[in-house]
């Protein structure tokens, strides 16, 4: 048997009990369950197994899909289980101590959450943002060109296109206004987020810009106007950061923030295994016999 099937019906033989808890792994006793829906060799899936499978407020035809699909994996599962049962030892059956290392895997997880959601301090501020940020300048270089950006794209046909060619230059609130109020009735598309950073890429999606050298065109452009079939688009290139150079605060606040928080979890659950094994070795529970250790 290959190494690729062994692990298969491994995983089935550790994931099954879970996945499907109503379907029992020994030859199901002949009780009365009810009405069979489904047989493979000599295992059953009754009506009953399936009575709290559909949530409340599903359609008649979603709960038939979810139904089918159950039905299907279920039936799949217990073909390769049946294969597994011929072809793997008893030994190779015997998966009572993975399941119960898995089983108190997932209690420890589900503790060190609900612990985590208890105590987890989530408030970062702006001032340990920027401190992290000025330590660790260095991990965050540039994998592409952002930039802030004003556009504006309109039909060709749009009214007042002069007073758009001025409005969207201009740096005057007074002319900022009229701009977000001339693009909320006309333009088809537009951002005017100048102090958000973008992804040039991104903005590409939007735009028919074409360039061969995307940080010469940054360098070089600040007002672009171009066109195809249909619209105009306007640009206004407030400010850009090319690749590989240091990443503003602003594009990587968020991501500070993560890994802040992320560090937190980390520093309250290391506190909480020291803190339980010191609790536990001051009472006397963790007893080691010496020359015992394998």
């Amino acid at each position: 048997m290959s190494d690729i099937i062994q692990k298969s019906i491994f995983r089935v033989l550790l994931c099954l009990p879970l996945l499907l808890p109503s379907c029992k792994m020994e030859q199901q006793k002949e009780e009365d369950k009810g009405e069979v829906v489904a047989q493979v060799y000599n295992y059953k899936l009754y009506k009953s197994d399936l009575a709290d499978m559909v949530p409340g407020g599903k359609s008649k035809e979603d709960s038939a899909r979810i139904i089918d699909n159950y039905i299907n994996s279920w039936v799949h599962e217990m073909v390769l289980y049946h294969k597994a049962e011929q072809n793997l030892s008893a030994q190779q059956k015997n998966v009572d101590k993975q399941l119960e290392d898995f089983r108190r895997s997932l209690v420890v997880y589900a503790y060190e959450k609900e612990l985590v959601r208890q105590k987890l301090d989530t408030v970062v501020g702006e001032e340990e943002i920027g401190q992290y940020y000025d330590l660790h300048q260095q991990d965050f270089e540039l994998k592409d060109n952002i930039l802030n950006v004003v556009y504006v794209k309109v039909d060709k046909k749009a009214p007042q296109l002069a007073k758009l060619r001025t409005l969207y230059k201009s740096d005057k609130p007074a002319d900022k206004q009229d701009l977000e109020k001339y693009c909320k009735q006309f333009a088809q598309n537009y951002y005017l987020e100048e102090n958000t950073w973008l992804l040039f890429d991104d903005l590409l999606k939007e735009i028919p810009i074409q360039t061969y050298n995307k940080e010469l065109f940054l360098q070089n452009n600040r007002f672009v106007e171009v066109a195809d079939s249909s619209s105009y688009y306007f640009v206004n290139i407030k400010g850009f950061k090319i690749r590989n150079s240091i990443s503003p605060l602003a594009f990587e606040r968020e991501n500070i923030r993560n890994i802040i928080l992320n560090k937190r979890k980390q520093e309250l659950t290391e506190k909480m295994k020291k803190d339980l094994l010191a609790e536990a070795q001051s009472s006397g529970e963790i007893k080691i016999t010496p020359g015992k250790k394998p």
